[in-house]
């Protein structure tokens, strides 16, 4: 767009979304990119799917760097500080409050981005009179997740393998999938770096990927979220 064109869309639309996702090690089998291409292609797929909701949403271009600390000692990660990821955060929705959006949704695909996310949008609220809404893309298709999955799908696992290979399998590398190798289980300790828990970098048994049930959980998860913002506007 150029800037007239967003100036009609910002005023337009119901939602202006900023996807936010990560750079970061998804194991010895998928790129790092795996959370902003699941952040483009899964709001993308809410953004065109909006209007048979009655719904118009405007996207931001996607972040592509979060707070990853707990990663960054497997190379490849970029981690933004929590403090920098929450003031930018900010700064973003200060800039789409003053070019007349009513409403600002982060969709994120990072669990390490959750905290920060909403410390920043509770400012934005409070602070900025900023009308915020919050999707954390997952928690919409965790029960369809883990009755197909189980619990230990998460991080590089079953879950994410799914998607990449569904929207890029040229990315994924094949001959490399294995279980993944638990060192610890902390139920009550804070962990500090994700290679305290686990040896490859990822979380559960990605060899048990499907990118067919995944095609159905996409559709049927777009659908859930948009119900849901459009029962909170009425």
């Amino acid at each position: 767009m150029t800037w007239q064109e967003a100036e009609i869309a910002f005023d337009e639309a119901d939602f202006v979304v900023l996807p936010c996702g990560a750079t970061e090690q998804h194991s010895t089998h998928l790129p790092t990119s795996v959370d902003t291409i699941r952040s483009e292609r899964l709001t993308a797929e809410l953004a065109e799917t909006a209007p048979e909701h009655g719904l118009d949403l405007l996207v931001l271009p996607a972040l592509p760097y979060g707070y990853s600390e707990h990663h960054i000692n497997y190379a490849g990660t970029i981690s933004v500080g929590a403090d920098t990821y929450q003031e930018l955060i900010i700064d973003v929705g200060r800039s789409v409050q003053r070019h007349g959006a009513s409403r600002f949704l982060v969709a994120n695909f990072h669990g390490g981005n959750i905290e920060p996310h909403k410390l920043a949008l509770d400012r934005l609220q409070r602070d900025h009179g900023l009308d915020s809404y919050y999707v954390h893309w997952t928690d919409f298709a965790r029960d369809q997740l883990e009755e197909r999955f189980g619990t230990e799908w998460g991080h590089a696992g079953e879950y994410e393998t799914s998607v990449i290979e569904h929207y890029c399998p040229e990315l994924v590398h094949g001959d490399r999938k294995t279980p993944q190798t638990m060192k610890n289980r902390y139920e009550v300790r804070q962990y500090r770096h994700f290679d305290d828990l686990t040896v490859e970098g990822g979380l559960g048994d990605p060899t048990q990927s499907d990118p067919s049930f995944l095609s159905r959980v996409i559709d049927e998860t777009t659908d859930r979220i948009l119900e849901n913002l459009r029962s909170e506007l009425e």
